[in-house]
């Protein structure tokens, strides 16, 4: 989108770019909600809040990183200041609440830290390879079987198994390293 002062008219491009973001991203930003929330109306609702400050700061987009993760920290930003606002803090993980609930076994109040837990586990997503990342996405969080990540993806079914596989064992050690390093730095401070 161009910039040419606080107060300009958008463009009819401008609105054919946003409207081409909003249909490629919409669901990955709701889904993003809706596992941080596990609340439909208040997903929606915050789905559209991404999409206003999306619209609102599209001009600090430099580059630096893939547009997907600065797009996905907008989102668990927005949700987390809906958190914040409202003092709410969801009690329930998702469907798989055993690992989550691991993650936290060393804290002092694993209720507590459930929300940071789910907080990792996005970021630690957004960290996978494209391929994986999709792969787990679409499989463990949207429940799609592997014939139908197959088809929608355009790859072999080997390939989705294959990448869930492999995105899964990633997953599970940028999740060990990351407790490493908080182990670590707990025990040099």
């Amino acid at each position: 989108m161009r910039k040419s002062g606080e107060t300009r008219q958008l463009t009819d491009g401008d609105r054919r770019d946003f409207h081409e973001l909003y249909l490629k991203y919409h669901q990955r930003i709701y889904s993003t909600c809706l596992r941080m929330t596990q609340n439909v109306s208040e997903s929606e609702d915050l789905t559209q809040d991404v999409f206003i400050q999306l619209f609102r700061t599209i001009g600090s987009f430099h580059g630096e990183s893939a547009f997907t993760t600065w797009l996905h920290r907008l989102t668990v930003n927005q949700v987390l200041m809906h958190f914040r606002r409202r003092k709410v803090r969801p009690e329930l993980i998702g469907d798989n609440e055993e690992s989550l609930t691991y993650l936290a076994a060393d804290s002092q109040d694993p209720k507590r830290m459930r929300i940071v837990d789910r907080i990792l586990l996005s970021e630690v997503i957004a960290k996978l390879p494209e391929g994986y990342r999709q792969a787990i996405i679409l499989h463990d969080i949207e429940g799609l079987d592997h014939k139908e990540i197959a088809v929608r993806r355009g790859k072999s079914i080997g390939t989705s198994k294959s990448q869930l596989h492999k995105g899964r064992a990633m997953l599970r050690e940028l999740i060990a390293g990351h407790q490493r390093e908080n182990r670590h730095s707990a025990v040099s401070v």
